[in-house]
């Protein structure tokens, strides 16, 4: 992993740009879901059917299991902060508001990262930075709307989903000190097994869903949906940008999910998009390229070519004297 992770390539805004896609399908599985399965029982299902998913290919890359306590002990650390909590905070928040708003709160998440990150010392404070992820945050919310409405009970819905985002804050610290070399796919297995464990005990305590009746068959599919799409193949992508470009900047993700949600309602389903969400794309678009850097190094460039140009042409007039009249 860079030790300076500001920098995203073209194949890594590519990935970003796939993994907005698979988590955002996300809120539309918890949703659907919901309905029907208690929350830490959907999480549970999600973790368990996502980590069954991965084994084959775990197995057909050649990849071991760890072998002792403290091979497995970053997997846990991991799975603890990047999916037991987020996803039971999130997906219990989600019962008290709507899914965009969740999808809102849950674009904090590159704030809360940033700051956790120079909090413990693996960044150096940048302005820039933060003015991009606070500008990338004014565009969700342009794009989205707040989405509030009045029901019982929202403002722990609000607090669970921030609680959610400075989880994915403090695993992505967990991430860059424990996880620097380790294969992408036994990654994402690994902290999917690990949190399988974990949240297997809490909902079997909570929730006891051996007692629960047989959900639909639309139900499962929207399980599948989250297990195959949202959680398998969206993890082997997640820790391979991690791999590449750091782990702050693989959660730049949250702010292009509303983007790609609603792009695909425009392509899939035909649904109009207004004149307030293509200003909030742009906006998200910009504050993107403010978090990247590259735009303003080239623009503080072309300044300084633009200087030097004007410097050399004073130095020749001063070289010829004065023009004659």
């Amino acid at each position: 992993m860079p030790d300076n992770d500001h920098r995203i390539d073209v194949r890594d805004w590519s990935l970003l740009a796939l993994l907005s896609i698979l988590w955002g399908g996300s809120f539309f599985f918890n949703g659907a879901a919901l309905r029907e399965l208690p929350p830490l029982t959907l999480v549970f299902l999600r973790v368990a059917l996502g980590a069954a998913m991965l084994l084959p290919l775990l197995r057909a890359h050649g990849i071991g299991f760890p072998k002792s306590w403290a091979g497995w002990a970053p997997f846990f650390a991991i799975g603890l902060l990047n999916n037991v909590i987020p996803f039971s905070l999130i997906v219990i928040g989600q019962t008290f508001i709507p899914s965009g708003l969740a999808s809102i709160l849950n674009a904090t998440t590159p704030m809360f990262t940033v700051i956790v990150m120079i909090t413990a010392g693996e960044e150096a404070l940048q302005m820039r930075r933060l003015a991009g992820v606070a500008l990338g945050l004014a565009g969700v919310i342009l794009l989205r709307g707040w989405g509030f409405e009045t029901r019982p009970g929202q403002g722990l819905g609000i607090l669970l989903c921030l609680g959610g985002a400075l989880s994915y804050g403090f695993a992505a610290l967990a991430a860059r000190r424990l996880l620097q070399d380790a294969a992408p796919l036994g990654t994402a297995t690994f902290q999917l097994m690990a949190s399988t464990v974990m949240i297997a005990v809490v909902a079997g305590v909570v929730e006891q869903p051996w007692q629960l009746p047989m959900p639909s068959l639309t139900t499962w599919l929207a399980v599948l949906g989250l297990a195959a799409l949202s959680t398998a193949l969206a993890y082997i992508v997640f820790f391979q940008i991690v791999r590449r470009s750091g782990a702050s900047n693989v959660m730049l993700v949250t702010l292009l999910i509303p983007v790609t949600a609603i792009l695909l309602g425009w392509l899939v389903l035909g649904e109009p998009i207004s004149g307030r969400e293509i200003a909030g794309a742009i906006v998200i678009g910009s504050a993107l390229l403010v978090i990247d850097g590259r735009a303003f190094s080239l623009l503080c460039k072309l300044s300084a070519a633009i200087s030097g140009s004007r410097e050399a042409l004073r130095c020749e007039t001063e070289k010829r004297g004065p023009n004659p009249r």
